[in-house]
């Protein structure tokens, strides 16, 4: 990755922070994009060559911005060799007790956003030849579970954009990597929204458990480096998909039971 341009979303912490700083240590130029301009100034600070790093404060809600953003990146590098969309937001409460409202900002920080900004990245990319598109989801990208419904309605349809998108311009010298993560102990459940839109603000017991942000990223980037379709940055929950997999009956059954509530984000 010596000398690339990679762009990561949510770089004001957790993984996204650990992203960027694995970058930086690389010899990445790291474009650190976040709502908190003030907290990615902070993860700069510790990057090994600050001053090549750029902020660039990006709501990824407000897409008409999107191209202005592209257009910032492109002046300043004059290229983007790695986007990696990993800003998201997840949820705790039952469907039935979810607005309306709370699915649709999940929807669009954890899918709308990823797909309008790689949507103005992509062209570039394509003129060039080359280039990555990273997106992290979760392993409810795959199954759902308890109090996720919305959260896990957004990583599938990322995984199926996605999906469709590495079909596309994988002759074309674009590589697709899907990072689905387990438990990562980082605010995300502290973040989460519940059914009325305020803030979950608790840690959950089995995210505390959980992997660290700096561990998570370095597998994500080892799969990057070696182009991976998929990594399971995961402990022990990555048996939760091959038990969806091999016994999909059993695993339903556990699901109802609620044995597995406390997975994933």
């Amino acid at each position: 990755m010596d000398g690339k341009v990679a762009w990561v979303t949510g770089a004001s912490s957790g993984i996204g922070e650990a992203l960027a700083e694995g970058l930086a240590r690389r010899g990445a130029s790291v474009v650190l994009s976040a709502r908190r301009g003030e907290m990615l100034r902070e993860v700069q600070s510790r990057c090994p060559r600050s001053e090549a790093h750029l902020v660039l404060p990006l709501d990824l809600t407000d897409t008409a911005a999107i191209p202005a953003a592209v257009s910032q990146v492109l002046g300043h590098y004059g290229r983007i060799d790695l986007l990696i969309n990993n800003a998201g937001l997840t949820q705790r409460s039952l469907a039935i007790d979810t607005s309306l409202d709370v699915d649709r900002r999940i929807m669009d920080v954890n899918f709308f956003g990823p797909v309008a900004l790689t949507k103005a990245v992509l062209p570039k990319m394509l003129e060039r030849g080359s280039g990555q598109i990273i997106v992290v989801s979760s392993l409810l990208g795959k199954f759902g579970i308890g109090h996720r419904s919305a959260y896990s309605a957004s990583k599938h349809a990322v995984q199926g954009f996605f999906d469709s998108l590495r079909a596309e311009v994988h002759d074309r010298g674009i590589g697709v990597t899907i990072a689905c993560p387990g438990a990562v102990r980082t605010s995300a459940s502290l973040n989460a929204l519940s059914g009325d839109g305020t803030p979950h603000g608790r840690m959950d017991p089995f995210i505390e458990r959980g992997l660290a942000p700096s561990d998570c990223a370095e597998r994500i980037l080892r799969g990057i480096e070696r182009e991976q379709y998929e990594v399971y940055p995961a402990r022990l929950e990555r048996l939760a998909l091959l038990l969806s997999r091999l016994a999909p009956g059993l695993f339903k059954r556990c699901i109802r039971a609620k044995r597995l509530e406390q997975l994933p984000k």
